[in-house]
């Protein structure tokens, strides 16, 4: 006989009573067994008994605890929820000593009962399926919450899963452009071994420009391009049918209560990464395969793997734009601004967005190239000074050197020697005279050039210069060693008598 609550005793008896509902349909929505529904209908049973009630469990004394976690997390956000295995962790500490399979047992009867009450038991129906090895991945995005330099921080996650051997891949992003999703790709392929012939997806702006009738889509060109690159072919599910991703879908679901409700802070974003990346292959490790009880997902993924094909070179997947070069040599996007060389400004040149830095092109040449910042919350703009972008301008301006913002940032050394030479006449001059033998010497051998100099004390554009060329010139070869077997063994000796015998027999001529 299944079990019974007073709640669940009178819905039913609402249901039948008052909405002359039938008892084969209240079985159905129950999946109680229509004997016991009788049963309790005919007696007008109002509070149900049951067998075994007075049986104590280990987990009795911690029920009410429970099962207000349980309500509490059933009302809070489907990404923030606790799992069962958490709620089972927090019981041990309040003294807990019974098995794990317990709390999952009574969670999931407590979760049924909540079910029976709203009557949506039963509904929907799927169909399972099956992929062969190296036959198609499938990808979603999530978004999730992080510690990222002592700041909450919200991301911007991609999944990958290997259809076959269920192998997943996590990377975070702060945004879901197109530049993410190319690099998310090959980093994904890398990891996972290789590219499957198929990718599944659902209809996501940075894939699909327009959603046609039935399976008619409107591939936007960069993402057409990628997939041309990488060749597979991408198939698109029906709108508001996540099934036909369904694990992908889960394994989202699943990673907020393996990995990030367990995060630990990180220091920045490619530290967050990293972390995700080993924690990924260690839960393969970990995993056993759902069709394959006897093998983990690693064991299936590396028979997988043979059937995958190579990784090609990274897609160069870059968002183009054009912008205009500033007066003071600035390119704004997103609200920084990144420099350029001075002899581009007030002209034209072509950006190149990828997700961790900008590539600034002119006439098919990269003229510069920043570290991407991504701003959050509106906070002031960025503005990212290369001071060898302004040397030109500083040849003719050397009066900007003193209260020129790209020159705040220079090498210690350099802000040494200029401390130094600004204490001369002309010396502003001089300091940027050294500044521009970055433009014919490798930086490296002029910051130490200056920092030998200033160690000698002789702290000056000639000092500095002749130092960089010792450097710079090749050593002279070594002293040849002659080896003993060559040395003469009749040693000439000198006779100064045969010069008089020659000057005899010239002046006899």
């Amino acid at each position: 006989m299944g079990v019974i609550t007073v709640e669940l005793l009178s819905v039913i008896r609402r249901w039948h009573l008052r909405d002359q509902m039938s008892i084969r349909e209240i079985a159905k929505r129950t999946g109680l067994s229509r004997n016991t529904i009788k049963k309790y209908l005919r007696n007008d049973i109002v509070i149900p008994q049951y067998m075994g009630q007075g049986r104590v469990s280990k987990l009795s004394p911690y029920l009410d605890k429970l099962q207000q976690w349980l309500k509490t997390e059933s009302n809070r956000g489907r990404k923030e929820r606790r799992s069962v295995k958490q709620l089972y962790h927090d019981l041990v500490k309040l003294g807990y000593l019974g098995s794990y399979d317990r709390v999952v047992a009574y969670a999931k009867q407590w979760r049924l009962q909540q079910q029976q009450l709203a009557g949506t038991i039963g509904r929907g129906a799927f169909i399972p399926l099956t992929f062969a090895p190296g036959e198609a991945f499938q990808f979603d995005w999530s978004e999730d919450w992080a510690i990222i330099g002592n700041e909450r921080t919200k991301l911007q996650v991609a999944h990958f899963k290997l259809a076959h051997s269920r192998a997943f891949y996590l990377r975070a992003y702060p945004l879901q452009t197109h530049e993410m999703l190319f690099d998310a790709h090959h980093r994904a392929f890398l990891c996972l071994g290789g590219v499957p012939k198929r990718g599944i997806y659902d209809n996501m702006r940075t894939a699909i420009d327009k959603v046609g009738r039935g399976k008619q889509r409107t591939v936007n060109a960069r993402f057409k391009a990628m997939t041309s690159h990488y060749l597979f072919e991408a198939e698109f599910c029906n709108p508001a049918s996540g099934w036909e991703k369904g694990q992908v879908e889960k394994n989202v679901q699943d990673a907020r209560h393996r990995l990030w409700h367990q995060a630990p802070p990180f220091a920045s974003l490619e530290t967050l990464n990293d972390w995700l990346t080993e924690s990924c292959m260690a839960l393969w490790q970990q995993i056993t395969h759902p069709e394959d009880r006897q093998q983990t997902i690693a064991d299936v993924w590396e028979l997988e793997r043979q059937m995958l094909m190579p990784v090609p070179q990274s897609f160069d997947g870059f968002v183009e734009y054009t912008k205009r070069v500033t007066p003071t040599c600035l390119v704004n996007f997103e609200r920084n601004r990144y420099s350029v060389p001075a002899s581009f400004a007030n002209r034209h040149v072509s950006l190149r967005v990828y997700a961790d830095h900008l590539t600034m092109v002119s006439e098919m040449a990269v003229i510069a190239e920043h570290k991407r910042i991504i701003n959050r919350h509106h906070r002031s703009s960025v503005t990212c000074y290369e001071w060898q972008h302004y040397l030109s301008v500083l040849q003719r301006k050397p009066g900007a050197l003193r209260n020129g913002a790209p020159f705040t940032a220079l090498p210690e050394a350099f802000k040494q020697l200029q401390t130094k030479l600004l204490k001369r006449a002309g010396g502003d001059r001089e300091m940027v005279e050294v500044l521009s033998l970055v433009l014919h010497y490798d930086q490296a051998q002029v910051l130490a050039a200056i920092e030998e100099s200033l160690a000698l004390g002789v702290a000056s554009k000639p000092n500095i210069l002749n130092i960089l060329r010792r450097m710079i010139s090749p050593a002279p070869p070594p002293l040849a060693d002659t080896p003993q077997r060559l040395s003469l063994n009749e040693e000439p000796i000198a006779n100064v008598e045969r010069y008089d015998g020659l000057r005899e027999v010239r002046h006899a001529a």
